[in-house]
């Protein structure tokens, strides 16, 4: 199956190239991976969002907020129905540290500013949003640093289920999404990027991210040509 390249997310260094080259793409070996499309982000009443609603700046995440409950959510739950429908491997990474105090976390995660984030992991603001819950049988991997590939055994853990490509979608696009991807690519998974299944603080930062990332360390693909691509691979 041929997917043409979006040019909305096609950087300089790939301006020539139309079509994405075919993925070596088995059901069998893929891996969902949704990163942290958690309770603190994600849900308009739980974490954040009530700091937001408190300190007057929730009109400033307007479109991250309406992104995430009428595409992002979405789009990860057909993804997700998908692999649980015909039984193939569902990972989650979130951002959840072991140690009541948090001591246990990055450097980063005890700093102030936007990465200053302290979520335990047996708190509500830890859990997945209500749609995208996972069952007892799928891996959930807790991290304090932005990529679930650094501060977790996800690599190891994705080897050993012999898998070899990762879908990943999640939150947010440039920062634990991006950390994410790029790992993984590094460590030689196929991955691709759903694009209409991640979110940004903004538009402009989800596209641009997505931009860099394409052709590179991943493929960028919608929910609609990730779905038809692993449907073409299991009926072969």
């Amino acid at each position: 199956m041929k997917i043409t390249v979006n040019p909305k997310y096609r950087s300089f260094y790939y301006r020539g190239v139309e079509e994405y080259p075919d993925l070596a793409l088995d059901p069998k070996t893929t891996a969902l991976l949704l990163v942290d499309l958690q309770k603190e982000f994600a849900d308009d009443e739980v974490g954040e969002a009530l700091d937001f609603k408190k300190d007057g700046s929730w009109d400033d995440w307007s479109y991250f907020r309406n992104r995430l409950r009428e595409t992002t959510i979405p789009n990860a739950k057909r993804l997700l129905d998908y692999f649980r429908e015909h039984g193939l491997r569902v990972t989650f990474g979130r951002i959840a540290c072991q140690s009541p105090d948090g001591e246990d976390r990055e450097a980063v995660q005890k700093s102030a500013g936007w990465n200053g984030i302290f979520i335990h992991k047996d708190s509500l603001e830890a859990e997945m949003v209500n749609d995208l819950l996972p069952r007892p049988e799928e891996i959930v991997f807790d991290k304090t640093t932005d990529s679930v590939t650094t501060g977790t055994n996800a690599l190891r853990v994705l080897r050993n289920l012999g898998i070899r490509t990762v879908v990943v979608g999640g939150i947010v696009t440039d920062q634990c999404v991006a950390g994410t991807v790029r790992g993984l690519a590094d460590d030689g998974f196929q991955v691709i990027c759903v694009e209409d299944a991640c979110a940004a603080g903004a538009e402009d930062l989800h596209e641009a991210e997505l931009k860099i990332m394409n052709l590179i360390y991943c493929q960028v693909h919608s929910t609609d040509d990730t779905l038809a691509l692993l449907e073409e691979a299991r009926k072969k």
